[in-house]
């Protein structure tokens, strides 16, 4: 891949790599649609000549709201090649949130996925001036639809999108991606083509050979599931995009993929279906399911626990764990998490299952990746993300902060200097903002972000990310949001698993009436307590959660209280559930 220096000469290279190849799956009525290298090119470049026939130019900045679908990537590639800089907009985006983009970064033209998505953003037209146009994925009679664009220019006219390509350089900003952030408003990272393909470049080599199809239902606004596409397009894997988190289920049925990018949180939920249905079986097929899961759970690499571990596995996979692979349609080579640290048992229990769970870390900022494990065994260790990803450097400061250099660093918050000072130290150094430890010197281990770790009334500090991880293990606890800052004790507020719920009152004969009703119910809290108990042992006295309150409904994005991501947003929830905490505080809220 010498000759690709800028993200779209990605587009040269599949034509040539992966001549005849379908590259991109879509659902349309029902029906998957298939598009290759060859029709994958031919819309780009005539999307690229109608955005130029528009007045689109080098360093024009062009937004796109929408789920994944081949129309995003093809957006995304016929701006990139002109020299524009593409903006993604997470759909689930408040209209706050969408104004202070639209008019932080001067958008040009918007394409949205639908109607629904395009009257989001003419509701807040006014409001952005910058905005000339919007252009719908799908055909409505009140918008544009996309590919009138590409009516527009000369679709033989080819040395124009040459000439264009020709004043773009690896330096250049191909992208601004915005920060879902957790206060304040959202910051422009401004990543160049060179950031993004030193990542690629370092990256992809970790992805195990076998991968002819994937799954996408990461959202490809973050740059995570981003770079993993472009991956895959070097690799000429077939991309199936899911019709929605819905279907997923159905999907990897349909599609049987090699791999699949993920986060924790959609792990845990998978993770907890599978017992969920192991508890509904009976007799001898309850007793085997529960024997291989937990040897799954003592699962090391390598054959480390001997042969007689792996004469047992061999029986638990074909017996018990192929079903959890059929689950996924048979062929999975390995999965990649990131986003947030994974619990070690559910990486060891799918390692056991046949299912590789590659981890890795970074950020927005980082282009994204950090660090990354892989199949070898070098490049692989429980709890841990794995090691530092070639050209990357990584230290660890005096309090533990994760910092790094290198190519894939950002070039800057866009418009925002003062921001970017406050990560991008004199010497280039970026300051994650989270906290790690290397296991032997080699593996990174997220513990906690420092900006959540926090300090109780007597002074102790508490790690929230830590405690929560933990506390999720239990089959009861679906989410919880340790709290405490400043307070006389740690605190909690829990999010029951409602499926298990049901089933365990059914088992104890206790009426089930609603949500809203069990998490008040004297027996429920009191199991939860248990719970609570048994997982408060693990940790230090000061850091043991003294009392919780139970939530009735999970937290959830269009609530605003979880990033895209799935990560917790804590300054909405504790503002959200102040009447609670205060409770649990025993403070008196006058304003009640």
């Amino acid at each position: 891949m010498q000759k690709v220096t800028r993200v779209f000469d990605l587009l040269t290279f599949i034509q040539e790599e992966h001549v005849g190849k379908t590259i991109f799956s879509y659902k349309v009525n029902n029906e998957w649609t298939h598009t290759s290298t060859e029709a994958f090119a031919n819309a780009v470049n005539e999307l690229s000549l109608g955005l130029l026939k528009l007045g689109i130019k080098k360093g024009d900045t062009v937004a796109t709201i929408s789920s994944n679908r081949p129309q995003w990537n093809i957006v995304d590639f016929a701006v990139m090649q002109i020299g524009g800089i593409h903006v993604p907009l997470y759909p689930t985006l408040s209209a706050a949130d969408i104004t202070y983009i639209l008019n932080d970064a001067e958008i040009k033209i918007v394409f949205a996925e639908n109607e629904a998505l395009a009257e989001k953003i003419n509701a807040i037209m006014l409001q952005s001036p910058s905005v000339q146009a919007i252009y719908t994925f799908e055909l409505t009679p009140a918008y544009k639809h996309w590919q009138s664009i590409a009516l527009l220019g000369d679709s033989s006219d080819k040395s124009l999108i040459e000439k264009f390509q020709s004043a773009v350089l690896p330096t250049d900003l191909f992208t601004l991606i915005y920060t879902s952030g957790t206060t304040g408003n959202p910051k422009g990272v401004m990543l160049t083509h060179q950031n993004l393909l030193s990542n690629l470049f370092a990256a992809s080599p970790l992805i195990p050979p076998g991968a002819y199809r994937s799954l996408s239902f990461l959202p490809l606004s973050h740059i995570y599931e981003r770079i993993i596409v472009y991956m895959y397009l070097s690799k000429g894997t077939n991309i199936y995009y899911a019709e929605s988190l819905d279907k997923i289920a159905a999907n990897f049925l349909e599609v049987k993929p090699n791999m699949f990018t993920t986060v924790p949180r959609l792990l845990e939920k998978v993770y907890d279906r599978i017992v969920e249905k192991g508890n509904q079986l009976k007799g001898i097929k309850r007793l085997l399911f529960f024997w291989a899961l937990n040897l799954g759970l003592k699962y090391e690499y390598d054959g480390a626990n001997g042969w007689w571990y792996e004469f047992q596995l061999k029986i638990a996979n074909k017996i018990i764990f192929n079903k959890w692979r059929d689950a996924f349609g048979g062929n999975v080579v390995a999965a990649a998490s990131g986003g947030a640290a994974l619990q070690d048992r559910l990486a060891r229990v799918f390692w056991a299952a046949k299912i590789p769970i590659l981890q890795g870390y970074g950020l927005t900022e980082t282009s994204p990746v950090v660090t990354m494990t892989g199949i070898d065994s070098d490049k692989h260790f429980f709890g841990t993300c794995g090691p530092v990803i070639p050209g990357v450097e990584m230290k660890l400061a005096a309090d533990g902060e994760i910092l790094v250099k290198g190519p894939n660093i950002m070039q800057g918050y866009y418009k925002n200097p003062v921001a970017t000072a406050e990560v991008i130290d004199a010497e280039g150094w970026f300051h994650t903002g989270d906290i790690g430890v290397l296991v032997q010197n080699k593996y990174l281990k997220i513990t906690d972000r420092k900006k959540e770790i926090f300090k109780t009334a007597g002074g102790k500090y508490i790690a929230p990310g830590v405690m929560e991880n933990k506390f999720k293990e239990s089959k009861f606890i679906e989410q919880i949001v340790v709290i405490g800052e400043n307070e006389r004790f740690p605190a909690a507020l829990i999010v029951p698993s409602f499926s298990f719920l049901k089933d365990w009152c059914k088992l104890k004969k206790l009426n089930y009436t609603s949500d809203q009703e069990m998490v008040v119910h004297p027996v429920i809290v009191g199991r939860i307590q248990k719970e609570v108990d048994k997982y408060n042992s693990g940790f230090g006295n000061w850091e043991q959660i003294k009392k919780f309150e139970l939530l009735p409904k999970e937290f959830a994005i269009d609530a605003g209280e979880m990033t895209p991501k799935l990560s917790l947003k804590r300054k909405v929830i504790l503002q959200k559930y102040e009447p609670l905490i205060l409770k649990i505080y025993d403070y008196k809220n006058t304003s009640l």
